[in-house]
């Protein structure tokens, strides 16, 4: 797995000696996460309940530039929503029939640069081709629709916010005391 340092993007202290838990829910990790049909409210609302900002979110949201989501993920969008050029959307169809199958097929995020991160998620959503409902949420008439524009047009300040983002991200639900483990190799529990 590459890192956004290593795809064009910026890097982050990360703090040592964080205390993680000694087992793992997928569920539980997931119960917080929006969905990809969420909408703008749905968004700052999951955020906020994590005591991070608008502009955390819409950062952190342009981790999209890089990645690909499954057909499941975007199918209504494609077919249903009205906020979505339509040559992009005819383009995404042929992979994922509106009747359902090829649920797994992959299409990028971010069209332009899938595998690069930079800002051109953003300019797709300036022309409305976020591939996800929850992409072109963060700008569709709202109240990020500002922010969008400006990460945009300015690469250094969407890396600066998405790295402050993570840093911020990253000292969510700090365990402490007796709870979880100093690890000695992060990707497994002692």
């Amino acid at each position: 797995m590459s890192t956004p340092a290593q795809l064009g993007g910026p890097s982050w202290t990360v703090l040592l000696g964080r205390r993680d838990a000694t087992s793992a829910s997928a569920s539980l990790a997931n119960s917080d996460l929006p969905g990809p049909n969420s909408n703008l409210n749905d968004l700052l609302a999951a955020f906020s309940k994590k005591g991070l900002s608008s502009t955390d979110m819409v950062a952190l949201s342009g981790g999209h530039t890089i990645g690909r989501a499954q057909c499941q993920s975007y199918r209504n969008r494609i077919y249903a929503d009205t906020d979505i050029d339509g040559t992009f959307a005819a383009s995404l169809r042929g992979d994922c029939p509106q009747g359902g199958g090829n649920d797994g097929n992959l299409a990028p995020l971010d069209a332009s640069s899938p595998d690069y991160f930079d800002n051109s998620y953003f300019s797709g959503l300036l022309t409305h081709m976020g591939l996800l409902h929850s992409d072109q949420a963060l700008y569709d008439g709202g109240s990020t629709d500002g922010l969008v524009r400006s990460y945009a047009s300015n690469n250094d300040q969407f890396g600066s916010d998405f790295a402050a983002a993570m840093v911020k991200l990253g000292n969510l639900g700090v365990l402490t005391g007796a709870y979880g483990e100093i690890r000695v190799n992060c990707r497994a529990v002692n």
